[in-house]
């Protein structure tokens, strides 16, 4: 993991994915999450919602990706930091097998899993962690500070 600073203030969100997509971005496989919206760069928290897509566990890339890995649900599982925001250009081909089009992707690096996942409820959309769950997190990965 980067061991550069982190900017003061709020300088983590949060952001709820679906699993097995949560486990495909753990795996360092996944490296790219597909939004509606832009997000600016900055560390997340990867919150596994409490919904499985069930659909995603048939797609052949995801079995690969999470084969014999645990799907937590409703917690916090790890932390990355999103270091771009892009979407393809029309008629490219998609950045990555991941890219659905003309969705933005937030580019993930410096993905960390936690040893145990932190139960916690999510939302849509970047949401600010509370300071005990923060806490929380921050005890199993000392090094990341802001």
């Amino acid at each position: 993991m980067s061991t550069t600073t982190l900017p003061g203030g709020d300088w983590i969100r949060g952001i709820s994915i679906k699993q097995p997509w949560t486990t495909a971005i753990l795996t360092g496989a996944k490296t790219i999450e597909n939004r509606p919206r832009p997000w600016r760069p900055g560390w997340v928290l990867l919150h596994a919602g409490q919904q499985i897509d069930r659909p995603a566990l048939r797609l052949p890339l995801v079995a690969r990706t999470i084969r014999g890995r645990e799907l937590a649900t409703g917690a916090v599982v790890g932390v990355a930091r999103l270091t771009d925001c892009h979407q393809d250009p029309p008629g490219s081909p998609p950045c990555t097998e991941w890219a659905q089009p003309d969705a933005w992707h937030l580019v993930l690096s410096d993905v960390q899993e936690l040893l145990l996942p932190v139960p916690a409820r999510g939302q849509l959309g970047p949401w600010k962690p509370a300071p005990d769950l923060l806490s929380q997190v921050l005890q199993q990965l000392p090094a990341l500070r802001p």
